[in-house]
């Protein structure tokens, strides 16, 4: 496959999950050497925040981790996103079906499949199981539970990025 392999995460605002998840990504993906070969961004399934920045609990908490935070704007997923896309990380199985309904193409995952403790699955009916609670309507300690999730899932989404890259 050609460079960059595309990943795209996303949450219902693109405010908190699926913006804290490219930041650990885009991270993650730097330190293992990958920069310039995967491309990450986010989006949500709704406008409802469109133009917005991350949440501000979003933001302390990676800072609190180590990561740095850009400014950026909420945005709203396209058809065109998912055109591009080699992966979409969807954070719960309600954004994975408003996916799916748009896009044809066999992109979309649940963000932790890819977390080695993540609970099995039983099929796609049960991806239930897999959703990362939405932290907006607690606190820090919310936030920090969301960060764990993600960070738990980004090295088996970059092995999967790297197999691939060096697919032909």
């Amino acid at each position: 496959m050609a460079s960059p392999y595309r990943i795209m995460t996303v949450c219902t605002g693109n405010i908190c999950r699926s913006p804290m998840a490219e930041v650990v990504l885009k991270a993650r993906a730097a330190d293992a050497g990958l920069d310039g070969q995967v491309q990450v961004w986010s989006t949500g399934v709704s406008a409802e925040e469109q133009g917005n920045p991350i949440d501000r609990r979003a933001a302390a908490v990676l800072r609190e981790g180590g990561y740095l935070v850009p400014r950026r704007a909420a945005r709203r997923v396209t058809t065109g996103d998912l055109g591009i896309a080699d992966l979409v990380l969807a954070m719960t199985s309600a954004h994975a079906r408003r996916l799916r309904d748009l896009t044809d193409r066999p992109v979309v995952r649940m963000y932790r499949e890819f977390d080695p403790e993540a609970p099995a699955l039983d099929g796609p009916a049960d991806e239930a199981r897999l959703d990362i609670d939405d932290p907006w309507y607690g606190g820090l300690e919310d936030f920090r539970a969301t960060l764990v999730q993600l960070e738990a899932g980004v090295d088996g989404i970059l092995v999967a990025a790297r197999v691939a890259l060096d697919s032909p």
